[in-house]
């Protein structure tokens, strides 16, 4: 049998490095471990923002903040790369919010859909408040009225992968953020 040539692997730009990336987490860990209270949980949006919270909850330890985690599963995507526009839960989290601050932690604020379904699903379960934190924010795709209480960086309408942020369920392993170019000269195929 004749060997094949593998297809070729596209090409990622970098948008965000790794080191601007840790240099940026370790400077919102710093913020958060001063604002919020030491029965904090904190409330990771999966899967785009495993790796981000990930490298949050270790930077707010060394920060001095001990805070518990859990994780909620969302989805408004499905397969493809533009919103269904409608969030179902697919994973709830465990822990109890009633009485409690909730930093929900998101990877990409965007149209706002999650993000507000998330902190109204929190707040309606009692949690004292809900404060957000998103790696990237891309104002010019909001559709419903939020503002993150704490954001990384603002990232230009672009489909990011990396960092936990994927397409089509890869590049997920990615230690920074980036932009796929196919090779078709058309960098932002996947647009949001």
């Amino acid at each position: 049998m004749p060997n094949r040539p593998a297809p070729a692997r596209p090409h990622v730009s970098i948008r965000f490095s790794a080191a601007e990336i840790a240099s940026r987490v370790d400077v919102m860990a710093g913020e958060l471990a001063e604002q919020l209270p030491a029965d904090t949980l904190v409330v990771s949006v999966l899967k785009g923002s495993f790796v981000f919270a990930a490298d949050l909850i270790r930077s707010l330890s060394r920060a001095g903040a001990d805070w518990a985690m859990d994780f909620l599963t969302l989805s408004s995507y499905g397969t493809g790369t533009q919103t269904t526009g409608t969030v179902r839960i697919v994973r709830d989290i465990v822990d109890e919010v009633r009485g409690r601050d909730v930093l929900l932690v998101d990877d990409i604020l965007e149209s706002g859909r999650t993000v507000v379904f998330a902190k109204d699903l929190l707040m309606a379960r009692g949690a004292r408040r809900v404060l957000t934190a998103v790696l990237l924010e891309k104002p010019g795709k909001r559709a419903v009225t939020i503002d993150a209480d704490f954001v990384g960086f603002t990232c230009p309408d672009v489909f990011v992968v990396g960092y936990g942020m994927d397409a089509a369920h890869a590049f997920r392993q990615l230690p920074f953020v980036g932009v796929v170019d196919y090779g078709d000269g058309d960098p932002d195929l996947f647009d949001a």
